[in-house]
């Protein structure tokens, strides 16, 4: 009977565990400041959600919406994987959209799970008829005071374009030296955003390595395999700095470990 019942303490330990580390949801801040920043977006802040895969955070994702609300952001940051091609399903996603943008102007790029449903024009009428501001290869300008930025996103890869390609496509008309924040949804094309000269570049997709380990970090991440560079936390390179969020949600991996689902925010200072 005393084995029976430490089993089933054991079982539920793990239950509770693995819970926590899919569920409990963290907020993590970052400061990016630079002389290239406007005096007008001097404390402009930025929250980023990412890879939330249909993943649910209490009823109408209430929890999630609650979570981003707190951070006070200017503008919200999606990039990409907002829905999981394996168990696809819209609505749930959509909830926490019709919260976001209840809170600041919202901005999106797809991922590489958009791309796979083939469902990209269903999922960007969807997100358009919200008010999101989707980002297909483009960019705008926006104003504060009497300064502007870019905002700009690029689509993934599967598209059929490289990322300098798109890059190309999506700068083609923006003046240039002027202050960039660019949405992507690939951190390791982190070589091909520092080549452009991008200012800050905000991503996901490696899902901070799934499984993090003290002093090793992520051991596993889609486009970089085991032991991967680029997780989560900022990366700096000449005059480019990338921001990783682990993300929110799961795909083929249903459990994360040490890894607890993340939200991003970045606050911009005008250097003195």
């Amino acid at each position: 009977m005393k084995k029976l019942a430490k089993i089933i303490f054991i079982i539920v330990v793990v239950y509770v565990f693995l819970q926590v580390n899919n569920k409990w949801l963290v907020v993590t801040e970052h400061v990016y400041e630079s002389e290239r920043v406007p005096a007008s977006f001097d404390g402009y802040r930025i929250t980023q959600v990412t890879d939330l895969h249909d993943a649910i955070f209490g009823n109408r994702q209430k929890r999630l919406i609650e979570k981003v609300r707190a951070t006070n952001p200017d503008a919200i940051f999606i990039t990409g994987d907002l829905i999981d091609s394996n168990r696809y399903n819209l609505e749930n996603s959509l909830e926490a959209v019709r919260g976001f943008v209840e809170i600041a102007d919202v901005y999106y790029v797809l991922g590489n799970h958009e791309v796979a449903t083939r469902k990209m024009t269903e999922i960007y009428t969807a997100l358009t008829e919200l008010g999101v501001h989707v980002l297909p290869n483009s960019a705008l300008t926006i104003a504060r005071g009497n300064e502007q930025i870019i905002i700009a996103g690029i689509e993934d890869p599967l598209m059929g374009y490289t990322t300098q390609e798109m890059l190309v496509m999506t700068f083609e008309d923006v003046p240039s030296g002027m202050f960039t924040l660019l949405l992507s949804h690939r951190p390791e094309r982190f070589n091909t955003y520092v080549d452009n000269a991008v200012d800050l570049v905000f991503t996901g997709h490696a899902h901070g390595g799934q499984i993090r380990l003290p002093f090793i970090g992520g051991l596993v991440a889609p486009g970089q395999g085991f032991l991967p560079k680029y997780t989560a936390g900022t990366y700096e390179d000449d005059a480019t700095m990338m921001v990783v969020s682990r993300g929110l949600g799961n795909s083929v991996v249903p459990y994360r470990i040490f890894n607890l689902p993340e939200i991003v925010t970045v606050e911009l200072r005008t250097a003195k």
